[in-house]
């Protein structure tokens, strides 16, 4: 590593992970805003900043040109207990601007007020057109030496470690949208290899909307709000979108798969993630070979039901970020291993018939196995979210040895334009000197000045070839090369191979390998997007295109938005299902999932603590929900009746049954002269209830029996009752490894 402090060893990370579980069992709550407990009055003794969170990572220190410091980190950040001007002028007072006289006019002769003001006027930097909305990660990435045959990329070598940051995004919203939307993710991964940078940007779903990149402006401003009224937000459902994919039918594989599951991850921790395009390796020996690459999470592919992800942009619109923060936070590091598949590299650039150019195409797994070449782990949160991740940027062109692109006419327009934003957005060419940017390897370019340009450069022939620095730098047979590829004879043309015309066949092949319960949802999705529609004609063009992909499918939306089911315009493509596409299917790993508990204070807690130390044995993470915060009975309150719901909950256990609490719906009830209705809170009743709907595993004891009884859920599939808390967790964590309880609701789409 050519980093100014040792990276991060995978056994400093478990160790590290079971460190925080045993702080955990000390009921440290995951969430707290600093690392310092603060004081009710106001602090009057200087002391300095407070030290990083014990998750919280940054930047390495390294300088513009890529050369360690030898810093810490903390170097970056404010220093000394007095406040001070940009400059480092002490100062007296920040409360009051210099007037003439208390009740007098400002003076134009106050500079710190111009100062602070100014600044604070410019503190916001334009956001992203998409994938505005974010949250990245510090992690590491371990190379398996699986790939050394076929690539000859360092960062891939066996045992070898790689700092990286993660960037995770939705696409269509602006930076204050929720995380639960239905959308694509961005899944975008900087490799701070010792060989130069490498960008790997990628998404959670395989294909894209299109197959070149000139239509990139159509299919966003179409997706984005309508330019009126700039709405809707950070959603498909409405009219220009689906004017677009069903004229454009090239969209329509992407589009199901937004329909999906797939278009509400459960988290990122649970999401897969694909660097979508095909790429060219080449190894130690000049061979070649086309790959994709493939992120898979250890925890599974999980997702949210549609109604809690409705729930959850409401409760919590940062669900996704306050996850992956809490997670790390808990110990509970997310992690996925690295993947290839890999294809010949062939003149013609297909694989058993599909073009691997073609962004709207898979190639199933059972075609193409992914062969695993090594594992991410995140471990460290941002110190600074704006100048972490909203100031990292990605590129395709980042690329080291070993790896370059493809003729892939997305890709192509993707290196242009991932570039070309960032002069814009980061104020010029120099962004990546910011020190999230900056590379880990050294950097001995000849480019200069420009806006904020942080390096002090020496020499003076920046130029090649030159005499007056002794011909320096050279170029050396060892760096970055452009893999040589034949290009046949042709005339410039604007049209697409013939091989791109299929826009159907896959889009079949992934509602086949479906699942009856997700080809459910995938019906739900549509006849609700659809139906948010105005215009009768955009809503029967979509149908017609679902007619060409299924007669089941169509039927069910068509019926749904009360439309006549059309036929389709040429006869379906025999496809083969591919199971790799399905999430319902295996079962995984319970790695910090979150188990609430409800508990009784009038009833005691019998059974509570020994339940809480089984979940975080078991890697886990309990949460005590109770009628109020503080503590009961001894043990930290993480949620109250208030203020939990069940879409932050892998499962519920229920320790008793609390009576009406006085904030509850029947209190207020009784002071209008109402009598009570109901011997358990309301707001578990609802807990329980929508666990039960969302299909989520729900245990109790003790008194907890009486709140399924009283929610009529008592005896389903996935909700049972035990003799002790532990015993209630033993029933659940089989259930929890499916994900859900499936089979609670028979599915009606066959």
């Amino acid at each position: 590593m050519s980093s100014s402090k040792p990276a991060k060893k995978v056994k400093d990370v478990v160790e590290a992970a079971a460190a925080k579980v045993s702080e955990a069992l000390t009921d440290r709550v995951p969430g707290a805003p600093g690392s310092r407990t603060p004081a009710v009055e106001e602090p009057t003794t200087p002391v300095g900043p407070p030290p990083p969170k014990s998750e919280q990572d940054a930047p390495e220190t390294v300088t513009p040109t890529g050369a360690p410091t030898g810093a810490p980190k903390v170097s970056k950040s404010q220093q000394g207990e007095f406040l001070t001007t940009s400059q480092g002028a002490r100062l007296r007072d920040t409360d009051h601007s210099l007037k003439a006289g208390p009740r007098g006019p400002i003076l134009l002769q106050d500079h710190h007020f111009r100062e602070k003001i100014t600044h604070f006027d410019h503190e916001r930097i334009p956001e992203r057109v998409v994938h505005a909305r974010g949250a990245g990660a510090h992690g590491m990435f371990t190379g398996y030496g699986t790939a050394t045959e076929i690539t000859k990329a360092g960062f891939l070598a066996k045992g070898k470690e790689t700092q990286v940051f993660v960037r995770f995004s939705t696409v269509l919203g602006s930076r204050g949208s929720a995380d639960t939307v239905r959308d694509t993710r961005g899944f975008a991964t900087k490799f701070y290899t010792d060989e130069g940078t490498f960008d790997l940007v990628g998404n959670n779903i395989p294909v894209f909307f299109i197959q070149d990149a000139i239509k990139f402006p159509d299919i966003v401003h179409a997706a984005k709000w309508h330019p009126d009224r700039e709405i809707p937000q950070a959603q498909s459902a409405h009219d220009t979108f689906w004017d677009f994919v069903s004229l454009h039918t090239e969209a329509q594989h992407h589009t199901m798969w937004n329909m999906s599951d797939r278009g509400i991850p459960r988290s990122y921790r649970h999401m897969e993630g694909f660097g979508v395009h095909t790429f060219r390796l080449i190894n130690e020996a000049g061979e070649t070979v086309l790959a994709k690459f493939h992120w898979k999470p250890k925890l599974g592919v999980h997702s949210l039901e549609w109604e809690e992800a409705q729930i959850a942009a409401g409760v919590d619109p940062d669900f996704h970020r306050r996850d992956l923060y809490d997670s790390i936070e808990a110990g509970a590091f997310p992690e996925w291993e690295l993947g290839l598949q890999v294809f010949p590299d062939t003149p013609e650039e297909t694989f058993a018939g599909i073009d691997l150019l073609d962004a709207t195409k898979i190639v199933p797994e059972e075609l193409a196995p992914v062969q695993p070449v090594g594992k991410l782990v995140l471990t460290g949160v941002p110190t600074n979210f704006h100048a972490e991740v909203e100031q990292v940027a990605f590129h395709l062109g980042h690329l080291p040895p070993g790896i370059d692109v493809t003729n892939d006419p997305l890709l192509q327009g993707r290196l242009f334009s991932y570039l070309d934003t960032q002069l814009s957005r980061l104020a010029g060419p120099n962004f990546m000197q910011i020190p999230i940017n900056r590379p880990h390897a050294p950097v001995n370019d000849m480019l200069r000045d420009g806006f904020h340009q942080h390096a002090v450069h020496g020499g003076v022939a920046p130029y090649r070839p030159n005499s007056l620095d002794g011909g320096n730098p050279f170029t050396t047979d060892e760096g970055f090369l452009d893999i040589e590829v034949r290009v046949a004879e042709s005339t410039k043309v604007r049209e697409n191979p013939v091989s791109f015309d299929d826009h159907y066949s896959q889009v079949r092949q992934f509602w086949q390998s479906m699942s009856p319960v997700e080809k459910e949802h995938i019906v739900r999705a549509y006849t609700f997007e659809l139906g948010k529609c105005y215009e009768q004609a955009v809503k029967e063009r979509q149908v017609q295109c679902l007619a060409n992909i299924d007669p089941v499918l169509c039927e069910q939306v068509a019926t749904g938005l009360g439309l006549p089911v059309p036929e389709p315009v040429a006869p379906f493509a025999e496809v083969e299902p591919s199971p790799a596409l399905s999430q319902v299917t295996g079962e995984w790993p319970a790695d910090g999932r979150l188990i609430g508990i409800v508990v009784d204070p009038a009833a005691g807690l019998d059974g509570v603590a020994a339940v809480r130390t089984a979940i975080f044995s078991a890697g886990m993470v309990p949460l005590i929900i109770a009628p109020h915060g503080g503590e009961v009975g001894g043990v930290t309150v993480q949620r109250t009746f208030a203020t939990a719901r069940s879409i932050e909950f892998d499962a519920i256990l229920v320790a008793g049954a609390p009576a009406p609490a006085p904030d509850a719906i029947p209190a207020g009830d009784a002071k209008a002269g109402a009598g009570a209705s109901v011997t358990v809170d309301p707001r578990v009743l609802l807990l329980v209830e929508e666990a039960w709907r969302h299909s989520k595993a729900i245990g109790a004891w003790g008194g907890g029996a009486e709140v399924l009884a009283q929610a009529g859920v008592a005896g389903t599939p996935g909700v049972f009752s035990a003799g002790s808390g532990t015993a209630a967790l033993t029933e659940l964590q089989p259930l929890l490894a499916k994900h859900r309880v499936w089979h609670r609701f028979p599915a009606t789409v066959a």
